[in-house]
């Protein structure tokens, strides 16, 4: 999507910002196969400029459809463009609360006059076939218990001290929580896209400076991630993985430059992390004295992927570590 791009080769801060905010928004409704209007974007690029608000620009869009002729609209264009234009507003806010209310405020005021339920916790059961579960789904929360569940994980977040922990620990820690958050999925529709603005936001309160054009461009990929990180079926050898959520993570945070192919995390594929990590593991095998920094270099990859492929191969007790990180050697695990 190049909607925008004149607007950030032009460097003027204000106005590259708000190109790379609209590029999220719209890049946001592919999760749900969304695509909006050229009306939008049309707008959307007025106010880019500075000749219109933001809330001139979703009263345009309401404006719009209520001239609009009664029409199935089958292909959600309205729901695209009235929610393109809302995170838009939201990500241009510089508020932020960590709560559940603050989750709930964000579905209500992305969907309000959508979805009869827009800030409301579902009060049924939902099942969903993925495409990179080859029809099966993931076991989502129970209608029954997803309050006092929400409630419990936003406490334990709350209380969990980051204190020591490296960059990459952090961001491991923030993508195990936003895995479990989005497998509650509270919400029976907008639960992705609810969750990716609620992540920015959250990030924001670490320092982090998120690359916008990972939401733009690889939003499926990032919720098939959330997917494989909550799916397991060890009858067919199949584990819930989070390296592909900390591959997006890593290029959204850490300017890493991973592969972000959406058909590496269908469960055809049958071991998804190893071959990610063969090239490192080859390296080691050739050179039990290897250093991590070295691989790095060897890969031109960057050092915080390496560690991160190094303790994937740990836990799959594939490789050990004898003696210290300077003086030590790798030992490879035959089974």
């Amino acid at each position: 999507m190049d909607n925008f791009e004149e607007y950030l080769r032009q460097g003027e801060p204000n106005k590259s910002e708000k190109a790379k905010i609209w590029k999220t928004a719209i890049g946001l409704q592919q999760i749900d196969g969304l695509k909006p209007s050229d009306y939008l974007i049309e707008t959307a690029r007025q106010n880019i400029e500075g000749d219109i608000t933001i809330e001139e620009v979703k009263q345009r869009i309401d404006n719009y459809y209520k001239q609009q002729p009664t029409q199935t609209n089958e292909d959600r264009t309205e729901e695209a463009d009235k929610v393109s234009a809302r995170i838009a507003e939201m990500l241009g806010e510089k508020t932020f609360t960590f709560s559940p209310v603050e989750y709930l405020n964000i579905h209500r005021r992305l969907f309000q006059g959508i979805y009869k339920f827009a800030g409301k916790i579902r009060n049924y059961n939902i099942t969903k076939q993925e495409c990179v579960l080859n029809g099966e789904t993931v076991l989502y929360g129970s209608a029954e218990s997803l309050k006092a569940t929400l409630e419990y994980d936003f406490e334990q977040e709350k209380q969990f001290s980051y204190k020591g922990l490296s960059q990459q620990e952090t961001i491991e820690h923030i993508a195990q929580f936003i895995s479990y958050l989005w497998q509650l999925h509270i919400f029976g529709e907008g639960n992705t896209r609810t969750t990716a603005i609620f992540l920015i936001k959250y990030l924001r309160t670490f320092g982090f400076k998120v690359n916008h054009e990972l939401f733009e461009q690889h939003s499926w990929y990032f919720r098939n991630a959330l997917v494989r990180a909550n799916y397991k079926n060890h009858t067919k050898n199949i584990h819930a993985t989070n390296e592909f959520l900390l591959r997006f993570f890593g290029d959204l945070l850490l300017g890493e430059n991973n592969t972000l192919q959406n058909r590496e995390m269908h469960v055809h594929c049958a071991d998804t992390v190893k071959p990610q990590n063969d090239t490192v593991f080859s390296l080691i095998k050739q050179n039990k004295n290897i250093t991590a920094t070295e691989i790095s270099e060897r890969l031109n990859m960057s050092l915080s992927t390496v560690r991160r492929k190094i303790k994937d191969l740990k836990k799959q007790e594939i490789i050990e570590r004898i003696g210290s990180d300077k003086t030590g050697y790798w030992k490879i695990i035959e089974k």
